[in-house]
């Protein structure tokens, strides 16, 4: 769906994202997916310039779901370091919050004025494998994340994932 980022914008395309996750049976993602694409279309709305004009999209892959978010500012969004942010500040966090939630998540330049950044969850539960020693004896490992560099070339997919599109006009 094609917008301009206004605050008064957003509400109603977490709504739409929503149903469209109820619709697909995936409602264990709704509150991670809204909260990621608050965060994107609230970074559109701040920084992309000239215009706040943008596009999400929304699609279910074979294991994940893909949110991403395209405008028309060719600047790379900065993941700010979160020691370097004051404690009471309104802003900077988001992209780390996109990042914490995610199973993965970047940037890419869209043409040569523009960028789309995304980010993906998985929509089912991940495989377990067998224990380790570690494991049996009580510490608990934490699965590995993957992320894409800022500026990344790829778009995070496999060559085996066929998108499905969005049943939801908009």
């Amino acid at each position: 769906m094609e917008l301009q980022a206004l605050p008064s914008r957003i509400g109603q395309v977490r709504r739409i994202v929503s149903a469209q996750l109820r619709y697909w049976h995936l409602d264990p993602l709704i509150d991670r997916a809204s909260l990621g694409v608050t965060e994107l279309l609230s970074n559109v709305h701040r920084h992309a310039q000239p215009d706040k004009t943008c596009t999400v999209e929304i699609e279910l892959l074979l294991d994940r779901l893909m949110v991403s978010v395209r405008d028309g500012d060719p600047r790379m969004p900065v993941v700010e370091d979160p020691h370097d942010i004051a404690p009471m500040a309104t802003c900077g966090r988001g992209l780390a919050m996109v990042a914490a939630m995610s199973e993965s998540w970047g940037v890419r330049p869209d043409g040569e004025s523009g960028k789309v950044v995304w980010f993906t969850l998985p929509t089912s539960a991940p495989v377990m494998t067998a224990p380790s020693l570690r494991t049996r004896r009580g510490a608990q490992e934490k699965p590995a994340r993957r992320f894409a560099e800022v500026g990344a070339p790829t778009d995070g997919l496999r060559p085996d994932h066929a998108p499905a599109r969005s049943a939801v006009a908009g």
